[in-house]
């Protein structure tokens, strides 16, 4: 029993490593934008691609790929993903041109979800039911660690030194994972022959789709906010490069609490614990610029912002996987890919709304809102759902 408890730390330990190398790729270009205008002689404007490419790429052909594989063995799969993710960050590394560091961002991002997806399923698959929460929240923990520590000494590193040297450092990580990968995740055999079209009926399944709902609509709140944080720190606290480096890490240090908090909620309370969480997180949008008038209360606001935001994420994660009973290869996949349209949406709505002269503060009231129409639908999915699925 030792043994197995061990040999499962280390495999969480693994997964959660390798979502940090995963979450660290998405977020840290962000800081580098300016450099790699420089670099490689484009528009900062263009490098947004960057992002943009990546979120389409998690949300499109991550699940493609995920199809097309359903029937491969877990670990190989997953070695495979890794070696994929590798490969595009070597691409990075040596990019003579923006094109090809577009191109590696696209390879990269295939291989997003549906790593995801695997790292829960088998996570999920090697606990006990009242430990299914706490698994997928140590998944998710490696990409709120990566916002918390490496995107700022990412952004630091490649702002410093070289942005070259960044993708290296992910070479390195992927490399790492791929050896955990090789010599401790187990070789599952399928018992059963995973049959797509079976897989596909989740996506009708009705206590699949009212969460993937409260994601794309409620959500997605998150993130028309979340685009402008840097700019709303810079306008309302006065702060430069220090206070902003200090509220993103702050940020980040309570999405790690959040994440792991979240983690402790069993299944049963997934849905009652998510209604308290949607509305603690909107109440703090709709504070946010108000509590950066102070310096302080802009550094505890950006902590209460991460603890909320990734505080919901993985009970939400929870929903999808465990009530995709029908979709257990592609559950974690959906789940993965359907944030980045949130994400994608969110942001989008950010800017539309801001280019229509929309203040800071009336764009973090629409978040408010958004979030609170997500609260509304999880209390309509609350009468709805099968709770024999959360037992």
């Amino acid at each position: 029993m030792l043994r197995f408890m061990n040999n499962h730390r280390i495999v969480l330990t693994i997964f959660m490593l390798g979502t940090f190398a995963i979450g660290m790729t998405e977020y840290v270009v962000t800081g580098l934008l300016t450099e790699f205008a420089r670099d490689l002689d484009v528009a900062v404007s263009t490098t947004g691609l960057l992002l943009s490419v990546y979120a389409i790429s998690v949300a499109v052909f991550g699940p493609l790929l995920r199809i097309i594989t359903i029937k491969y063995p877990p670990k190989p799969l997953l070695i495979g993903l890794t070696a994929l993710f590798v490969i595009s960050n070597i691409i990075a590394a040596t990019a003579p041109t923006f094109e090809v560091l577009l191109l590696s961002r696209l390879l990269s991002a295939t291989m997003h979800a549906p790593f995801f997806g695997l790292a829960m399923m088998m996570a999920i698959n090697m606990s006990l039911p009242e430990k299914r929460t706490q698994a997928i929240a140590i998944v998710q923990g490696g990409l709120t660690i990566a916002i918390m520590i490496g995107v700022p000494f990412g952004s630091f590193i490649g702002g410093l030194v070289d942005w070259r040297l960044v993708f290296w450092f992910l070479v390195l990580l992927g490399t790492l994972v791929l050896i955990g990968l090789l010599l401790f995740v187990p070789n599952e055999k399928q018992t059963v022959t995973p049959h797509l079209r079976s897989e596909l009926k989740a996506l009708a399944n009705k206590n699949v789709l009212w969460v993937l709902a409260i994601i794309v609509f409620g959500f997605s709140g998150v993130f028309t906010a979340y685009t402008f944080k840097e700019p709303m720190l810079r306008e309302f606290a006065g702060f430069g490069v220090p206070g902003v480096t200090l509220g993103l890490f702050f940020f980040g240090l309570g999405a790690v609490i959040g994440n792991f908090t979240s983690g402790r909620v069993p299944p049963r309370l997934l849905t009652k614990t998510l209604m308290a969480s949607l509305v603690a997180l909107a109440v703090v949008l709709f504070a946010f610029t108000f509590l950066l008038q102070s310096p302080v209360l802009a550094i505890v606001s950006c902590f209460l912002f991460g603890a909320g935001t990734f505080g919901t994420t993985p009970l939400l994660n929870a929903k999808v996987i465990l009530a995709a009973k029908e979709a257990p290869m592609l559950s974690g996949t959906i789940a993965a890919s359907i944030f980045n349209v949130a994400n994608a949406l969110g942001a989008s709505l950010g800017t539309l709304f801001l280019n229509m002269g929309y203040s800071f503060t009336m764009i973090t009231f629409v978040a408010g809102g958004i979030i609170l129409f997500g609260l509304v639908l999880t209390i309509i999915t609350s009468k709805v759902e099968d709770k024999a699925l959360y037992e």
